[in-house]
Order: structure tokens, then C-alpha cells, then sequence
């Protein structure tokens, strides 16, 4: 009996996460935690940056557009996994469009999503364990405010020991059975977050010390007004979560319910991301850095216990811990599927389990020590990746229309989301390589003179 129960058990890869019919018996609220936990991850740090860019109303139409497309890109996906020869999965609709070239473009381009996520994970860790600097100026870690400065408070000690401590045992868990808890802590934690941000934020409104932040973008800021484009790529990156889409659906009892789920988690997610980014720039204005939680360093008020704003940072890093392992198998599963096609599931050979396991978290270590800025990540991965992932392959696969049920507002929807994402990303891209470009040469002449 013992065994038959386990065999049973759902493992955490999509060979065995279901079939056409579902039929996996979770219900509605699991989906919307299991969808917002896949929403909800690092892309919330850097909304108030955004802000800072944007200004707060050209913010909240942007978040209120991408779900929008969100909901409308994932309706695309789910109508043609009905009709797909391939397995009920995102690369199955992509491979039954575009054959095997397709399948295999997406897992590359999953693999490189969900890769830099991961990297931001780390990179926000490390800024909240040991600190970061930015804009010259230094921001201190909890532990650095804590002990000082010491060998094992240093940035690279401290994420290798989060790395290979707390991280690696929770990826090394096989089975979604194994994490039905951390989506809803998760969530929890991110909500924590929130409302410590909201109660500092309102806390500072009262006693006159906060200013109102800007609505709008202040353009003496910007290097160029194409800079704007470049805050596009950020919420991008924040809704993307359509890799995890079918995994979640084949878990349901009625997978028609998946629907419902995905509107009830984008409406919930950009709540949490008006309200933190809102708030966030409210409190610290133009010096909000890319990582928001690396303001929390220091008090954010008169007469706010430095705690308090501790309790702020640790609750999302460890809602960023639960989140991981998540987001993790998706970076499994899709590397090896590139390296080991035709293999057997990768569940059941455990010495390629392993090995590959602790291949990937060694390359995010390295990655996530040699990329210091969350922002720099944002802007690529969510101009090229994250809005083919989104947008772009979710559009194709309505133009290409292999079974012919597609109608002609379908097709003209799913021609403006891959337009206005070239134009945007295309936009970003140029802005970001122009802006590297001017600020080597700016460093140049100051190490001249």
C-alpha cells in the first residue's frame, strides 16, 4: 500500500504531471496560489524603480496592460492545447505549430528565463543578507548591521552557504506533493511584505515626512526620452510565468477552471505591484534603487525601528527562498530536455538528477556573483526572452493557425501583441546598449583626467 501511494504521488517534472484530461483533483484557490507564486518573484523589487522612471501613473496603465496581455496570451496557449497532436505543454503547442525547432526554441528561451530569474533570487539574497552599493553610495546588509564586517558577512560567502544549505536541498525534492505548502507561504510573505511597505509608507504620510512621488516622468532625469522604453522589459519580466502554466492546469479536477485561475491571479498580482510599487517610491523617491530592498538598509522614517524595516527585507527573501525550488524544475526540465532528448524521464535516473542539479546551481552561484544589479538582468532577459515567452510565441502560434480556429479578431490581437513587443523590446535593446555605451566613456575620460 505504502508503495502503490507512492508511485501515485505527482513528481515535480511534466512527464508525470498529468494527461489531456487532467483531472488531478486541486482545486481553484491551490491554481491562483501556484499561479501567483510563479508571478509573484523578483520583478516586484524593482516596480517602484519603474516609478522612478515612469513616474506612478504611466506605472499602473503599464502593469494593467501586460496582465491584460497576460491573460490574453495564456487564453491562446489553452485554446490550441486542446487541439495539439504533442503533449498538453507549452513546448507541445509550440512543437505541434512550429515542429521540433519550435519545442526546442522555447526550451531554450525557458531556460534562459527561468536561469536569469534565478540569478536575481541569489543577487537579491546576497543584497539583503550582506548589501549592495549603487549611486555611490553603500547600503548595508542585515547581517553587516548586525556583526560588522566580516569574512562570513561578505556577499560571496554568504549566498554560497544560502546556496548549498538552504537552497540545494529544496531543489533536490522530486515531487510537487513535496512543496504544497510553499506556494501559499510564499504569497504570504510577498503580502507580508507589502503591507510592512504600506504601513511604513503610511506611518511616514502622517508625521509630514514623506513627499508625494511624481505621476509623471521627469524627463530632466532621463539621458533620453527612449530611457522610458527601457521599464517595458521590467514588468514584462514580472508577469511572465506562462512555462508553469500547464503543469498548474494539469493539476486541477476541471481543467476549464484554469481560466478563472489565471484572471483571479493577475488581478491579485497587480494589486501587490501597484501597492509595493506605489508605496515603495512614495518612501524613498529618486534615490529608490533597482532592488528595493536595499533602501530598507536604514531607517525609511522618523521614529520607524530599524526592525521593522529588517522584518520588511527577510520576509522576501525568504519569500524568494520558497519560491526557488518552483521556479527551479522548469530550469531543470528544460535544460534536459536540450541536453538528454529521447532520455528517460528525468525523475527516474538519479544520478542525472543530481548531477545536473548541482550543475545548475553552480552556474547561477557564478552568474548571480558576477551580475551585481537586478536591473542590468531585468532589462535584458525582459527585452529579448521573457516577452518572446509572453507575447511573441503565444502570437505565432495564432497566426500560424495550424488547425484553423483562429478568428479574424483572434489573429489581429495576436499580430498587435508581436508588434508592439518587437517595437518596445527593439526600443529597450538600443536605449540599454546606448546607455552601457555612454557610461564607458564616461568612465574612460574620468580615469583620463
Amino acid at each position: 500500500m505504502g508503495k502503490r501511494a507512492a508511485a501515485d504521488e505527482p513528481l515535480l517534472l511534466p512527464e508525470f504531471s498529468g494527461g489531456h484530461g487532467g483531472g488531478g483533483g486541486a482545486s481553484v484557490s491551490g491554481a491562483v496560489f501556484n499561479l501567483s507564486t510563479s508571478i509573484i518573484g523578483a520583478g516586484i523589487m524593482s516596480i517602484p524603480a519603474a516609478m522612478r522612471v515612469l513616474g506612478v501613473a504611466p506605472t499602473l496603465v503599464l502593469i494593467a496592460a501586460v496582465a491584460v496581455l497576460s491573460d490574453v496570451s495564456v487564453e491562446f496557449m489553452l485554446r490550441y492545447t486542446g487541439w495539439a497532436c504533442g503533449p498538453p505543454s507549452y513546448a507541445g503547442v509550440m512543437g505541434d505549430a512550429f515542429g521540433r525547432a519550435g519545442a526546442a526554441a522555447l526550451n531554450v528561451f525557458v531556460a534562459f528565463t527561468t536561469a536569469g530569474t534565478l540569478v536575481v533570487y541569489l543577487i537579491i539574497i546576497g543584497d539583503v543578507m550582506s548589501g549592495t552599493a549603487g549611486a555611490g553610495e553603500e547600503h548595508a546588509g542585515v547581517l553587516g548591521e548586525l556583526f560588522g564586517a566580516r569574512w562570513w558577512t561578505e556577499r560571496e560567502f554568504v549566498m554560497l552557504v544560502t546556496a548549498v544549505v538552504v537552497l540545494l536541498p529544496l531543489v533536490l525534492l522530486r515531487r510537487v506533493d513535496s512543496l504544497r505548502f510553499t506556494s501559499a507561504v510564499s504569497i504570504l510573505l510577498a503580502a507580508v511584505f507589502m503591507l510592512i511597505t504600506m504601513g511604513i509608507a503610511v506611518y511616514t504620510i502622517l508625521s509630514g515626512t514623506a513627499k508625494m512621488p511624481r505621476m509623471l516622468p521627469d524627463f530632466s532625469r532621463l539621458s533620453s526620452p527612449f530611457e522610458l522604453f527601457t521599464a517595458v522589459p521590467v514588468i514584462v519580466v514580472a508577469f511572465t510565468f506562462h512555462f508553469n502554466v500547464h503543469p498548474i492546469r494539469a493539476e486541477l479536477s476541471k481543467t476549464s477552471d484554469m481560466k478563472s485561475a489565471v484572471r483571479i491571479s493577475l488581478v491579485l498580482c497587480s494589486v501587490i505591484y501597484a501597492a509595493v510599487g506605489f508605496f515603495g517610491f512614495l518612501l524613498f523617491g529618486d534615490a529608490t534603487m533597482p532592488d528595493v530592498l536595499a533602501n530598507f538598509d536604514r531607517s525609511s522614517g522618523s521614529g520607524v525601528p530599524q526592525a521593522l524595516n529588517d522584518a520588511a527585507r527577510l520576509s522576501y527573501a525568504l519569500h524568494l527562498v520558497l519560491v526557488f525550488p518552483l521556479l527551479h524544475y522548469s530550469l531543470r526540465v528544460n535544460v534536459d530536455e536540450l541536453l538528454f532528448p529521447g532520455r528517460r524521464p528525468l525523475a527516474t535516473d538519479t544520478r542525472r538528477f543530481v548531477a545536473l542539479t548541482a550543475a545548475l546551481m553552480a552556474a547561477l552561484y557564478v552568474l548571480a556573483i558576477a551580475i551585481p544589479s537586478i536591473w542590468t538582468l531585468f532589462q535584458y532577459t525582459g527585452s529579448t526572452f521573457a516577452v518572446c515567452i509572453s507575447l511573441i510565441f503565444p502570437g505565432a502560434i495564432v497566426l500560424r493557425d495550424v488547425h484553423g480556429i483562429a478568428k479574424r479578431k483572434d489573429k489581429a490581437m495576436a499580430a498587435t501583441m508581436i508588434i508592439l513587443a518587437v517595437i518596445t523590446s527593439s526600443i529597450a535593446i538600443a536605449s540599454n546598449i546606448m546607455t552601457s555605451i555612454s557610461g564607458d566613456a564616461k568612465g574612460v575620460r574620468a580615469v583620463a583626467s
